[in-house]
């Protein structure tokens, strides 16, 4: 094990947290795929948490910070140093507003606000993870994001709590401050939403959950759509001649258009499965390994390169 005795005998001496050795990532990814960690602390305790943040940040132990693991690829081999995961899941209403903590899952934020009649985070249901990788990475589907509602974001930055207001957060199409500062933590975040029939709120979110779990399975093993859509004006001139003008919907195109010019549906990579169905749905269809993953993201960014010049981004993010 890479990280040293006196780091672990410090990580096992805070209450409320619980300590696993060698403990395979494979089980906290939506992939289903990644070596052991050397060690993982997981704690639904802020305070438990923070004190973890502040002893790793004291010593040369390699350490990283996850959470619903929706959007991590974990090397096959693991990761050689400290896992911190935060669980703390409470979601409290305050008027307009709905204030959780960072490890609640998205869902229950998204069921919360429909109970209480808080119109905005309807149409984020089905999208799998917690909320503060929801803010890290600006989640959004159906035309919107986090951004919108997100009126405070509270984080841990070289063991000081900050309160950032939606402007400090540089929030960007799935983008936010958090991605350039991967050092500060998010702990909690209070979204401002607008007043609305919770009948009504259900029933689209029932009609957006039918359609999502058709294209994601809640059993598939897969992180939604794996790379960015493209904002269309950004694209190259000659791009951007090419593409269809009903492609283009509210400014951004479907990374899925520009793969499935490259024929790229059905491709497969050992258990690695391209869908037949959407270019842009990666899933392991078995028992795949990161390296095969790693390889067919590489290879669709390559026919995309090769056909049109530009590059795609990817919207997971790596670990080992």
């Amino acid at each position: 094990m890479l990280v040293l005795p006196e780091t672990a005998s410090r990580l096992s001496a805070i209450a409320d947290a619980r300590i696993l050795e060698d403990v395979p990532l494979s089980s906290y990814t939506r992939f289903g795929i990644g070596g052991p960690a050397s060690l993982l602390l997981d704690t639904a305790s802020e305070s438990a948490f923070i004190e973890a943040l502040n002893v790793v940040s004291q010593t040369e132990d390699p350490h990283v910070v996850i959470g619903g693991g929706t959007n991590l690829v974990v090397a096959d081999a693991g990761f050689n140093g400290i896992v911190l995961r935060y669980t703390g899941a409470k979601i409290e209403r305050h008027g307009y507003t709905l204030t959780a903590q960072a490890g609640a899952v998205l869902q229950s934020v998204v069921d919360a606000s429909i109970e209480h009649g808080l119109k905005g985070l309807q149409t984020m249901t089905g999208i799998p993870g917690y909320l503060g990788g929801a803010v890290y990475g600006n989640a959004g589907a159906y035309g919107r994001s986090i951004h919108e509602m997100a009126e405070q974001v509270r984080f841990c930055a070289k063991g000081e709590i900050k309160t950032f207001d939606n402007a400090a957060c540089h929030f960007q199409y799935r983008n936010s401050i958090f991605k350039a500062h991967k050092d500060w933590v998010i702990l909690s975040a209070t979204l401002r939403l607008t007043e609305g029939d919770p009948a009504e709120l259900a029933r689209q979110a029932a009609e957006i959950r039918a359609i999502r779990d058709e294209k994601y399975p809640p059993t598939m093993k897969c992180a939604g759509s794996i790379f960015k859509n493209l904002i269309a004006d950004r694209l190259p001139a000659h791009v951007q001649a090419l593409i269809p003008p009903r492609q283009i919907r509210e400014g951004k195109v479907a990374s899925a258009w520009f793969l499935e010019q490259t024929g790229v549906k059905g491709l497969r990579r050992g258990d690695i499965q391209v869908a037949t169905y959407h270019a842009n749905l990666i899933y392991n269809d078995g028992h795949g390994t990161a390296s095969d993953l790693v390889w067919v993201i590489n290879e669709l960014k390559h026919r995309v390169r090769e056909q049109f010049g530009f590059d795609i981004e990817e919207e997971v993010q790596y670990v080992g």
